[in-house]
């Protein structure tokens, strides 16, 4: 997509590694998982985005 974009998933990435590490530290099983899961979400998200925007580029290289 855009810059802005890959900024939110950077920062929504960072966030989970936060979460995680504060987890980690206060022995909270539950809150170092969710953390894990918020930056494999971002992983995820910013995935499609480079998957959408290799899509457009096919499409505008073959009209």
């Amino acid at each position: 997509m855009g810059i802005g974009d890959d900024i939110k998933h950077g920062a929504e990435k960072m966030a989970g590694k936060a979460k995680e590490e504060w987890g980690d530290l206060t022995d909270n099983e539950r809150l170092e998982a969710e953390g894990k899961k918020d930056q494999v979400e971002a992983d995820v998200k910013n995935a499609a985005d480079d998957a959408g925007d290799a899509m457009r580029d096919v499409k505008r290289d073959l009209t």
